[in-house]
């Protein structure tokens, strides 16, 4: 599938200047709710339309974005009066978390309903005499009229043959790219053909939101509580995802990054591979004990929510092997909440499905709130702060190159080894790791079946791992490159024996 990310499009442009707008709301607006009213039209300030049929439509859809950034729901569709942009304010207007579930949402008046799955001959069909289009389809859905090969809809069954076959590449394979994005079948449709998410499949990883090209799909946000916090005088600490590096502009270093957010009002700036740090150890032990004893088939690793709310959905069987360590945002949170207990923490990272995370009743998270890189851009924007001018007044040095790897596929189960073959040297190990949900899919399914005995296996959710989380900035492999260069730079390669100790 082909895909937009790291690429400059309008979708993206409007997703920013509403995270700016936002923020720009909370840092300066004096009357909340007149100034949230007028934000549609300070945003679609013409007359004539840039994107859709008219300009009602586009201030229309703008309202529903705003809302989501905001943190609330979307209003009702099907009601004659739907209620004003601001119903429900006073309860998003608060400097705590806040978040109305669902996370991922679709607005309607924004979907295309585009096809889900269909093949249609293109004008690039030759008609030429061998057809092989014809001769190959085991339905005989194609025919030649007027001397071009034309399918019929009812008799297709979408078997893709006639396209592989096809040598002047004219037949045409449609399908609804936030469908084709979803590796868990979350995307259905309404009575009218539009997407909708099915909340009890939906594990909120947010491939859907970044693969539509109408920018229909969209994520609910907490900068405007997280600002509302930082304006309260309350001590704020910021831990970051290893992936931060290179989102913000290839000049900006990890030390102007932490400069920056220092400068935004932070408190002080923690790596999240620290925590990362500490789970390598803690995982190392427990598959050295666990796993190669043969006490344990297998085990999961855990970093990823998307991937363990999958497995724990469709692979009830395999609850037991995911992992029990924190995950490096909560055990980084734990460590800040030690040396700071009167502080509150937010985790910037790459990654929709650590809102929830965070959010989550059955393991006290110590995160107060959780934004993506895409959001905290909104953020460096509506206070100005331009990043690749900061002097760098800071260091970021907290973590080894094995913690830092985590922000890329294969990073974690690689770190892990590691750890085991220099502190258990001789045990035998195997790993797996896949990336996307289907892929994830296929591995829970072949350890299920006893395939990958006395594995660890390590899943993420977005193709190529949080680097191409859905709330990322640039392109995968530039990140990628960033990433490991940033690995390169640790002081340390391992954590040191004994980290693995974790905090209650």
């Amino acid at each position: 599938m082909s895909s937009m990310r790291g690429i400059d499009t309008p979708v993206r442009r409007i997703r920013r200047q509403v995270f700016k707008e936002v923020a720009n709301l909370a840092y300066n607006s004096e009357n909340l709710k007149d100034d949230m009213e007028a934000l549609p039209y300070k945003m679609i300030d013409y007359d004539e339309p840039q994107y859709r049929e008219n300009v009602y439509r586009e201030r229309s859809i703008i309202r529903e974005r705003i809302r989501l950034a905001m943190g609330m729901s979307l209003r009702p569709e099907n009601r004659e009066r739907p209620g004003h942009l601001t119903q429900g304010l006073e309860e998003s207007n608060i400097d705590e978390k806040y978040y109305e579930p669902p996370l991922m949402q679709v607005i309607p008046s924004a979907c295309n309903a585009c096809p889900e799955n269909e093949y249609e001959i293109t004008d690039s069909c030759m008609g030429c005499v061998a057809h092989p289009c014809q001769s190959v389809c085991p339905k005989g859905a194609i025919t030649m009229v007027r001397g071009r090969s034309v399918i019929d809809k009812e008799k297709c069954i979408k078997c893709g043959k006639c396209k592989s076959v096809c040598p002047y590449d004219a037949v045409c394979h449609k399908e609804r790219p936030c469908k084709a994005a979803c590796g868990i079948n979350a995307i259905k449709s309404d009575r009218i053909g539009r997407a909708i998410i099915d909340n009890d499949m939906c594990v909120s990883c947010g491939q859907c939101m970044v693969s539509c090209p109408f920018g229909a799909i969209a994520d609910k946000s907490q900068v405007f509580q997280l600002i509302r916090a930082m304006q309260s005088g309350r001590k704020i600490i910021a831990q970051v995802a290893p992936a931060f590096v290179g989102q913000f502009g290839p000049k900006v270093t990890a030390d102007m990054f932490k400069t920056a957010l220092k400068e935004l009002g932070f408190a002080d700036v923690y790596e999240t591979a620290i925590g990362a740090d500490m789970g390598c150890m803690a995982e190392a032990e427990h598959y050295v004990k666990e796993v190669a004893s043969g006490n344990q088939t297998f085990a999961l690793t855990s970093c990823c929510p998307s991937w363990s709310v999958m497995a724990k959905h469709l692979f009830p069987e395999t609850i037991d092997k995911i992992s029990n360590e924190l995950t490096p945002m909560v055990a980084t949170a734990r460590i800040i909440k030690k040396e700071h207990p009167d502080a509150s923490v937010v985790f910037i990272g790459p990654c929709a499905s650590k809102k929830l995370e965070a959010s989550r009743r059955t393991v006290r998270s110590d995160v107060d709130f959780v934004i993506t890189f895409e959001e905290l851009t909104g953020m460096f924007e509506a206070k100005g702060i331009l990043l690749e001018e900061i002097q760098a007044m800071d260091q970021m040095q907290d973590a080894t190159s094995a913690g830092r790897g985590y922000g890329v596929a294969g990073g974690v189960a690689n770190a892990i080894k590691e750890c085991i073959e220099r502190d258990y040297p001789g045990t035998p190990v195997h790993i797996e790791h896949a990336e996307s949900l289907s892929e994830c899919k296929k591995v829970l399914l072949q350890a299920k079946a006893g395939k990958l005995n006395g594995c660890l296996i390590e899943g993420m959710a977005c193709p190529g791992g949080c680097i191409a989380g859905a709330g990322t900035n640039i392109a995968i492999p530039q990140a990628a490159k960033a990433v490991e260069k940033f690995k390169g730079e640790a002081e340390k390669k391992l954590p040191d024996e004994g980290t693995g100790q974790y905090l209650v």
